[in-house]
C-alpha cells in the first residue's frame, strides 16, 4: 500500500465530519443523554436540542418543525417514507425511476403489487417523465418514488416537472443532493442522510408535509417524533449544524468541484476505450463516473489504493449480491471497469491532476498485462 495519505476521493459514499459537526456534537455530548420525554431538567435540555435540531433541519430543506423526523439512516428513512405513504393510502403500487436507490428498490420488493412499476431511463439516467406520470396514474398506485440526483452517476432527475395525479403523493430520495445543489420544490415526502453532507453516520431525515397521509408502517407509535425509538440527540444537533454549515458554502464549494469534476471528465475521455457516462451539465458538482472496457473495476479500486487513492466501483460484482449496477444497466451504460470519483469539500486541483495521472498509468498497466 502507499505510504503516502490517502486522497480520499469517495465522499458520495460517506464525508469526513464537517468542523461545524465535530465541534457541536462534543458540546451537545454533555447536554443531549437525557430522555427527551422526561420532565426532568436533563430530559428537558435534551428535548431542546432535539427541537432545535429539528429547527434548523426544516428552515434548511423549506419545511416546517413539525414535518421532520429523525431516522436510523438515510435508508430507514426512505422505508419508513415510502411504506408510510402507501399504508396511508390503502394501495401498495409503487412507481419509481429504474435508477433509483437499492433502499426503495427494496421497500418495493417488501411490498408485493402488480401495480409496481419501474419507469426506464435515457443514456443519461434521466428519467421519462410522461411514463412516470402515465404510470402514477394506475390502479393500485399509493406512492411515487424519484431521486432528486443519482448517487452513482450524478444526473439530476427532473423532479419538479413530475405533475402526479391527486391523491398520489411524491417521495424524492435527496441523500445524494442536500449540499451539493438546490432541492427540487415539488415533493410530499423527502429522505436524506446526514453522513452524506459532513454529519455524523446513524441520523436520517425523513420531511412529510403537512396534508399528506402518512402512517407509520413499522410496530411504534404514529407521528414523526422520536422514529425509531430513543433518539441520538447529540448526533441529531451535530448533523443540523452541519447542513446549516454546508449550505452556506455550497455555492463556492460547488462551483470549484464542478470545474474540477469538468477538467477529470477531459482527462477520463482521453483513454482508449472509455466511457463517461451520466449527464454532463445537469448533473451533480463533485462526482464522475466512467467504465473502461478490457479492465475489472475492482481492479482498478485497488490499484489507485496502491497510489493512495480511495475512489468507488459501482458496477463490479460485490461479495454480497454477485450483480453488477442496476444503475449502469438501465442506462445501457458499460457495467464493467466502472469507478466513481466524488470529491470533497477539501479537494484540491493538484490531487484531481495527480489523480488523473495514476488512472491513466493504472489502466495502461493493466491492459498491457493482459496483453490488450
Amino acid at each position: 500500500m502507499s505510504s503516502t495519505p490517502e486522497v480520499y476521493l469517495d465522499a458520495a459514499s460517506s464525508t469526513p465530519l464537517h468542523p461545524a459537526a465535530r465541534e457541536t456534537l462534543l458540546a451537545a455530548l454533555d447536554r443531549g443523554y437525557g430522555d427527551p420525554r422526561r420532565l426532568h431538567a436533563a430530559g428537558r435540555d435534551a428535548r431542546l436540542l432535539l427541537d432545535n435540531a429539528r429547527a434548523v433541519v426544516a428552515e434548511c430543506l423549506d419545511a416546517r418543525p413539525d414535518e421532520v423526523g429523525f431516522t436510523a439512516s438515510g435508508t430507514d428513512a426512505v422505508h419508513r417514507g415510502l411504506l408510510g405513504l402507501t399504508a396511508a393510502t390503502g394501495r401498495n403500487g409503487i412507481v419509481h425511476g429504474a435508477v433509483e436507490h437499492s433502499s426503495v428498490l427494496h421497500a418495493v420488493a417488501w411490498r408485493p403489487s402488480p401495480a409496481h412499476a419501474a419507469i426506464p431511463v435515457d443514456a443519461t439516467g434521466r428519467v421519462d417523465v410522461g411514463a412516470l406520470v402515465d404510470a402514477a396514474g394506475r390502479p393500485g398506485v399509493g406512492a411515487v418514488a424519484l431521486q432528486a440526483a443519482n448517487q452513482e452517476v450524478g444526473t439530476l432527475q427532473p423532479v419538479d416537472e413530475v405533475d402526479a395525479p391527486a391523491g398520489v403523493p411524491l417521495l424524492v430520495d435527496a441523500a445524494a443532493a442536500v449540499g451539493h445543489v438546490p432541492l427540487p420544490r415539488r415533493w410530499d415526502a423527502l429522505t436524506a442522510s446526514a453522513h452524506k453532507w459532513g454529519g455524523p453516520a446513524g441520523v436520517g431525515v425523513l420531511v412529510v408535509r403537512r396534508g399528506t397521509r402518512w402512517t407509520n408502517p413499522f410496530p411504534g407509535d404514529d407521528g414523526l417524533d422520536q422514529l425509531g425509538g430513543f433518539p441520538n440527540v447529540p448526533a441529531a444537533l451535530a448533523a443540523a449544524a452541519a447542513l446549516q454549515a454546508t449550505l452556506a458554502e455550497r455555492a463556492e464549494v460547488a462551483a470549484r468541484q464542478f470545474a474540477l469534476v469538468n477538467h477529470l471528465r477531459g482527462a477520463v475521455r482521453t483513454l482508449p476505450d472509455t466511457e463517461v457516462v451520466g449527464d454532463p451539465v445537469a448533473r451533480l458538482p463533485q462526482l464522475v463516473t466512467f467504465s473502461c472496457l478490457y479492465v475489472g473495476g475492482d481492479e482498478i479500486v485497488s490499484a489507485l489504493a496502491r497510489r493512495g487513492f480511495g475512489v468507488a466501483s459501482g458496477s463490479a460484482c460485490t461479495a454480497s449480491t454477485l450483480e453488477p449496477s442496476h444503475v449502469l444497466a438501465a442506462m445501457g451504460a458499460l457495467t464493467h471497469g466502472n469507478v466513481r470519483v466524488s470529491l470533497g469539500r477539501d479537494t484540491t486541483a493538484d490531487q484531481v491532476e495527480g489523480f488523473c495521472a495514476a488512472l491513466a498509468e493504472e489502466v495502461h498497466r493493466i491492459r498491457a498485462e493482459a496483453g490488450l
